[in-house]
């Protein structure tokens, strides 16, 4: 979510369109608010509302700000769009569990409406029928534990042509980030897709540009009442271009699939699962083409931005913290001695490997900011949030609140060991893959990546920095939240080094 560039093009347009910011003025004033117990709000402007407090900020960052000098269930005004901004375990649980059904739907926003085909894919999909349809699909076919293991031959192949790669460049100074994003692109695509597909970077600067353009902040969705705006919003058009050349790409990998060419290993891939659910003809809600095109860009998207997010970041704090990176080195090495390589079976012993990943996503949520939207007016921490409103939940900020966490800025692995709190949601200040019912599904698959990705970039290397450097933590832009530059790095043969 680029709220710089978009308020900066918002702003712009609005003062350009003069007769259209009186006439949204006035429409603003006559319309008479009805909720009397809305949750406190700092300072607003006209027809603006609250954007001005989000620029020159991460949104992560910004809200976690206004949520301590406001309070942790904060109202603000994104145009003409009410949101309601959750900060804490208790109110969260209210939203994500106790009220779940209200606040289950997810915002609309004209890049969802065009790049995912009006939100017929799960992740972005109103809640309805066709949603738990599709989410019945995705956990008991798609992404079944069944299935995760199928693709395992698939994770060992991509990593180990990342570890042959890595020897090559032994002594010298690599980018692993643009690596691991090759690794899990890769993966994510012959899962899905079966293979490797011809227009795969093509497919990766969409999904990239799209899921930017999602967060609710371009013109249209500032202003969904004013069709004018609608039409004059220039990146509807860019989107719209996009959305073109996403059909050419994904047209053929369907009609492929429909003409029998399997895959490179053969059996069913997830675009299969779906013609075949598509087929059976008894499904209550039949599935489209529409469907399938974006269930597969979730895929695709999903898969890949965040498990690469997941595994940069796990390797920049293992760099910053060498003993760390010791210690889960001796146990990999520990574990896999005697064995000719790696297995991804391997990872199932590996209880410190498994709190660095868990300790990795409290301080680095894939998504930190969880959108769900209000289906009917309802009471949050004795609040209520307006029908219709965005509700976002700032997991970021309950992962690194000191009334729940001991020193919540250090990054201690060990502060997992007895803890109840799990991927599931079972804490509410430790959410990574969100909780409820629209928890991600794909939890299992991006786990499988994660882990034997890092087992094996631990066990066959040793790490350092270039002289002189030091590991760049600086967060990018995004709906994902990566790091902002490339991590450079010297890997050695583990084979060339003196054994832990």
């Amino acid at each position: 979510m680029e709220f710089q560039s978009t308020f900066s093009l918002t702003t712009a347009a609005l003062f350009l369109l003069t007769p259209v910011v009186f006439l949204l003025i006035i429409k603003s004033r006559r319309q008479k608010p009805h909720h009397h117990q809305l949750p406190p709000s700092p300072p607003r402007l006209p027809l603006i509302g609250h954007v001005h407090h989000l620029i020159g900020k991460l949104p992560h960052h910004a809200l976690t700000a206004l949520s301590q000098k406001y309070g942790p269930v904060l109202h603000l005004r994104l145009g003409q769009v009410p949101a309601v901004i959750i900060s804490s375990p208790a109110a969260a649980r209210e939203v994500l569990k106790s009220q779940d059904p209200a606040c289950a739907d997810r915002p609309d926003s004209i890049g969802t409406n065009i790049m995912w085909y009006d939100q017929a894919d799960l992740a972005f999909s109103p809640y309805g029928e066709h949603w738990r349809q599709m989410r019945r699909i995705c956990v008991l076919e798609l992404l079944s534990a069944r299935n995760v293991r199928s693709f395992g031959l698939l994770r060992r192949h991509e990593v180990d042509r990342l570890v042959d790669t890595l020897r090559l460049s032994a002594g010298r100074l690599f980018d692993l980030t643009t690596a691991v994003f090759a690794v899990t692109s890769a993966t994510t695509c012959r899962a899905a897709f079966g293979k490797v597909v011809r227009g795969r970077e093509a497919l990766i600067k969409m999904m990239r540009e799209a899921v930017t353009m999602t967060g609710g902040l371009e013109l249209a969705d500032l202003f969904p009442s004013s069709k004018l705006l609608n039409v004059l919003c220039w990146n509807r058009y860019r989107l719209l271009r996009m959305r073109r050349r996403l059909d050419r790409i994904l047209d053929v990998i369907v009609k492929e699939h429909r003409l029998k060419k399997s895959g490179e290993f053969g059996g069913e891939d997830i675009v299969d699962v779906l013609i075949r659910m598509q087929e059976n003809r008894e499904l209550q809600i039949p599935i489209t083409n529409h469907n399938i095109k974006a269930i597969i860009f979730d895929m695709f998207s999903a898969g890949t931005e965040t498990t690469s997010t997941t595994i940069d970041w796990a390797m920049a704090e293992l760099m910053r913290n060498p003993a760390v990176m010791e210690k889960a080195q001796a146990e990999i090495r520990a574990a896999v001695k005697g064995k000719t390589s790696v297995q991804e079976g391997d990872s199932e012993a590996l209880r410190y490997l498994k709190l660095v990943i868990k300790e990795t996503l409290r301080l680095h949520p894939p998504i930190p900011l969880l959108p769900r939207a209000c289906r009917e007016e309802c009471k949050v921490d004795g609040y209520s949030i307006p029908v219709k409103a965005k509700v976002v939940i700032n997991a970021w900020a309950m992962a690194r609140d000191p009334k729940y966490w001991d020193r919540p800025e250090i990054f201690w692995p060990e502060r997992f060991e007895g803890s109840s709190a799990d991927f599931a949601g079972s804490e509410l200040q430790y959410i990574p893959f969100g909780a409820g019912r629209r928890a991600c599904p794909g939890i299992g698959f991006g786990l499988a990546t994660v882990e034997l990705t890092l087992v094996q970039l631990l066990y066959h290397f040793n790490w350092k920095m270039p002289v002189g450097t030091s590991v760049d933590m600086a967060e990018g832009d995004g709906v994902a939240v990566g790091r902002k530059n490339g991590l450079f790095v010297v890997p050695t043969p583990y084979d060339n080094s003196i054994a832990i």
